[in-house]
């Protein structure tokens, strides 16, 4: 499988990322000053009246400086990765996303030796309304295709975000994350990482399976549900937060994954075999995440056990939001994906593929 080009750069949601974009069309400046134009995101507190977590402006902007460490943009310069006023943006807004999650998930002490204990709790919560349930159940061929476009910025790149914990982890902790990694990449197989089990998914939907297509449709929930790994993936500080979104991440997937293999069926539609690995590989690996990963993270480095379960809960917040924004759009009869420039919102997918 011939790896995919860098995508094109998005279209601006606001001053931010109009500011941003711009910068990168031309070649990176040698002086070391904030990007020319740069908005209130760019300042360390933000703007206290916008919500970061639902920012359209701030979630592109940041998805965009966090691609520069993964794919890339067409036509961009690669060294904007590691210039300085890229670095210094990415990190006003990461901080900004992080104070707002943190405000969301008031953390508590808890004793080290319960953390895959909350974890379960965390798990077998009451989550409210599910997705999985309605695509199971009741979508529409046309709604589990828009679905596919959400979950595409995450699934296009899956593991990779989760795999900066690699390095920063040691003995049993970082044993159960290679082997979880190791399924995730398709046990080294070309064409069977979950990543590439996506694309097949896609294209049985008739939809584009080129990495990073549909970004210009993806609205700021779904950003920041890939915003978040990256956020927590790029910095050792958050080694225990990574852990813990990658543990409730696999304690939660069997069920979702279940469903919407199932939904699938009912629908006549291939391409399953995505939803399907992940029931028989995240049955073993919610043990291995929940003990091996997270316990064993916690039981050599104590002081990150509140870190374990903040990760958790950003989990759990972001997905709602995610999935909430959906099954609202949804119940409206409307789309819930964003209509690029020149689309109405209902040929969205139609145009796209």
């Amino acid at each position: 499988m011939r790896a995919d080009p860098s995508p094109p750069l998005p279209a601006a949601r606001g001053p931010l990322t109009e500011a941003l974009l711009a910068a990168w069309r031309g070649s990176p400046p040698a002086t070391a000053g904030p990007l020319p134009g740069a908005p209130p995101w760019a300042a360390a507190d933000g703007d206290p009246d916008r919500d970061p977590g639902t920012d359209e402006d701030l979630q592109l902007a940041l998805y965009c400086c966090n691609e520069l460490h993964y794919r890339g943009f067409a036509g961009v310069d690669e060294r904007w990765e590691r210039h300085p006023a890229t670095t210094a943006l990415t990190t006003a807004l990461e901080d900004a996303f992080e104070a707002a999650l943190r405000a969301e998930h008031r953390s508590r002490p808890i004793a080290p030796d319960h953390v895959e204990r909350a974890l379960w709790e965390l798990a077998t919560a009451d989550g409210g309304p599910s997705l999985s349930a309605f695509v199971a159940e009741r979508a529409t061929l046309e709604q589990v295709r828009e679905l596919a476009v959400h979950r595409s910025a995450y699934q296009r790149k899956e593991a990779d975000p989760h795999s900066w914990a690699l390095p920063r982890l040691s003995g049993r902790a970082k044993a159960a994350l290679v082997e979880i990694q190791t399924d995730e990449y398709g046990a080294g197989v070309p064409g069977e990482s979950h990543a590439e089990l996506f694309a097949e998914t896609m294209a049985a939907l008739d939809l584009d399976p080129t990495y990073g297509r549909y970004l210009d449709h993806l609205p700021a929930v779904t950003l920041a549900t890939t915003n978040l790994i990256s956020l927590l993936g790029r910095q050792r500080r958050l080694r225990g937060a990574l852990v813990g979104h990658l543990a409730l991440f696999e304690m939660t997937s069997v069920g979702p994954m279940g469903r919407y293999a199932a939904g699938l069926r009912r629908l006549g539609v291939g391409g399953g075999r995505f939803y399907e690995v992940h029931v028989e590989a995240d049955a073993h690996h919610q043990q291995v995440a929940a003990h091996d990963l997270a316990q064993a993270l916690v039981d050599d480095e104590p002081h990150l056990a509140s870190d374990v379960l903040f990760g958790a809960a950003a989990l759990t917040a972001v997905e709602a939001r995610f999935s909430g924004h959906i099954l609202d759009a949804w119940s409206q009869g409307r789309s819930s994906l964003r209509p690029a420039a020149g689309d109405e919102v209902e040929p969205v997918l139609a145009a796209a593929s």
